[in-house]
């Protein structure tokens, strides 16, 4: 009995739960950071991992601009359910060359995070076009403009070179082939050896179905189809960080 009033004095003396709330709080926070402090690197080693390919990310800045990330998160969380729908939990390694990072906290739409090489770039386009044409419950608005948007070329370059400042490994040679990567990667045609070079497991297709023109359909879909299709979860060791 003395603990319940002695708990009433505490809540009705405004100064007193302040106190006890502070310090609650400051033990809270410091069992959570100090551990941080004994570990080398938060990011676990990967194999695999690489920058954006120019498409790919005119293609993710696209995906901001339009808000997708309101609806679909790119973080699938270890738990049972969702790695069996989604696949491997997700790892800060595949979010290092994030800025910002896609995680999200809300799913109007499915989790994103594996969802590369899950569909052919003809289902993107028509789910991007006509979702309901696809999935009859979805809510999700049209983004058929995309293919009609002629993708800006011209300024790729400082992108990459503003994604540099901020720690993403783009070299002066990725930043001088900046343009001629982005066209590359979506014509089946061209020459990709520099381009496979400067960004390993990279996938090139007429992405938009129109080979006669850089769209931003285009690069909406070789982003897409990229996300968790780099890190090579069979050389993976999760306790490699312990170590």
């Amino acid at each position: 009995m003395s603990f319940l009033e002695n708990h009433k004095k505490l809540e009705r003396n405004v100064t007193l739960l302040l106190v006890f709330s502070f310090i609650a709080v400051a033990i809270g926070g410091i069992v959570e950071i100090v551990p941080l402090f004994y570990l080398k690197n938060t990011i676990e080693k990967v194999t695999g991992m690489r920058p954006y390919t120019p498409l790919e990310l005119t293609g993710r800045n696209i995906y901001i601009r339009e808000g997708c990330y309101l609806c679909h998160s790119q973080m699938i969380r270890p738990f049972r359910d969702e790695v069996e729908r989604y696949g491997h939990y997700s790892l800060a390694a595949e979010s290092m060359y994030d800025h910002p990072f896609q995680w999200g906290s809300k799913r109007t739409g499915p989790d994103l995070a594996r969802v590369g090489d899950r569909y052919s770039n003809e289902w993107h386009v028509q789910h991007l076009v006509e979702p309901r044409s696809l999935v009859p419950e979805s809510i999700m608005p049209s983004y058929g403009f995309l293919a009609d948007n002629t993708l800006s070329t011209h300024d790729i370059a400082d992108h990459l070179r503003a994604n540099s400042l901020v720690g993403v490994p783009y070299d002066d040679e990725m930043i001088a082939n900046a343009e001629a990567d982005m066209r590359a990667q979506a014509d089946i045609d061209a020459n990709t050896e520099g381009l496979e070079t400067r960004y390993p497991k990279v996938r090139v297709a007429d992405f938009d179905g129109d080979p006669n023109r850089l769209t931003e359909m285009d690069a909406m879909v070789a982003y897409l189809q990229m996300l968790g299709t780099l890190v090579d979860f069979t050389a993976f060791d999760p306790k490699a960080n312990e170590r």
